[in-house]
């Protein structure tokens, strides 16, 4: 699949279903590329990077994340990623629903790995290494999960919850989990009002936004919701409006028979020429390109 293609991480994407609880992917993007914008999920997350860095925020924390190295994302965490140094990068990304795990019954495994992990008493480290033992053992079972998904070799659903198992059986053994249901007040209170802010976007993202709407939901002035929006997202409020945009407007060009004028009005530009110019800013091409390789690349396949 083209590279421009990939994208598109929405928000609202259902990962799985109930029968299989569980979605994953497989993504690459080029230098200084946003590879996650600024969101968060219900569900848990484990990004495995493959190649190249990505500098990774998850709540207020920040750090650079290598090939071989993965980051754990509790669910609820806001978090975002942009691909670091002069290569790009690619990854793997598992996002999973923690009831998946829960046991039918309360026996010891739900009383002292699921629910502590789910009230963020015991859960992963978010960045996880191959420093110690206990971050080798942990990227181990990753790539083995991923390798069974990308075979999907018959059983491979129940290797993912086995080894999801094993890893907070480990990481218990070993006395690494990690207490995060105490985070710091002050965290707490950027992260929830960041939230405010971003939902806001997601459910208006279709009309003008206004910088004057989005400080009034705080309350900041606006230059002041600028300089916090950037510091917590490395984006600026308009930067991240038109990003969402643009993974929305992705979702319909995938659409035969719908105009790029109409897509352009339907995700918030009432300009088709500025859709235009943020729209290959953004991918690198324009929607009719982008639309033009998309259903090349269905064809081929």
């Amino acid at each position: 699949m083209d590279q421009a293609m990939r994208r598109s991480l929405k928000e609202s994407k259902i990962h799985g279903d109930e029968r299989l609880p569980f979605g994953t992917y497989w993504y690459q993007f080029g230098p200084g590329e946003h590879v996650v914008d600024c969101h968060w999920h219900e569900e848990a997350e484990f990004f495995y990077c493959l190649e190249g860095e990505t500098l990774f925020q998850v709540d207020t924390d920040y750090f650079v994340v290598r090939a071989g190295e993965a980051v754990y994302i509790d669910g609820g965490d806001i978090h975002a990623a942009h691909a670091h140094g002069d290569q790009g990068c690619s990854f793997f990304s598992l996002v999973f629903g923690t009831n998946m795990l829960s046991s039918a019954y309360y026996d010891a495994v739900q009383e002292n790995l699921i629910l502590p992990m789910q009230e963020r008493k015991a859960t992963f480290p978010r960045h996880i290494s191959g420093k110690h033992d206990y971050g080798k053992s942990l990227l181990q079972h990753l790539a083995a999960m991923m390798n069974s998904c990308q075979a999907r070799t018959p059983g491979y659903e129940g290797a993912v919850k086995g080894h999801l198992y094993l890893m907070l059986s480990d990481m218990a053994g070993s006395g690494q989990l990690c207490n995060r249901s105490a985070s710091n007040g002050n965290d707490s209170f950027k992260i929830e009002r960041l939230k405010r802010v971003i939902e806001y976007i997601q459910q208006n993202y279709d009309q003008q936004i206004r910088l004057s709407e989005l400080a009034a939901l705080i309350p900041m002035s606006e230059g002041q919701l600028c300089r916090f929006f950037k510091s917590m997202t490395r984006q600026t409020p308009m930067d991240y409006i038109n990003s969402y945009r643009i993974r929305q407007a992705v979702e319909l060009l995938r659409e035969p028979g719908r105009k790029i004028s109409d897509i352009a009005l339907e995700v918030g530009y009432d300009n088709i020429s500025y859709f235009i110019r943020v729209f290959r800013k953004a991918m690198n091409c324009s929607p009719s390109e982008f639309r033009k390789k998309w259903f090349e690349s269905i064809e081929a396949n």
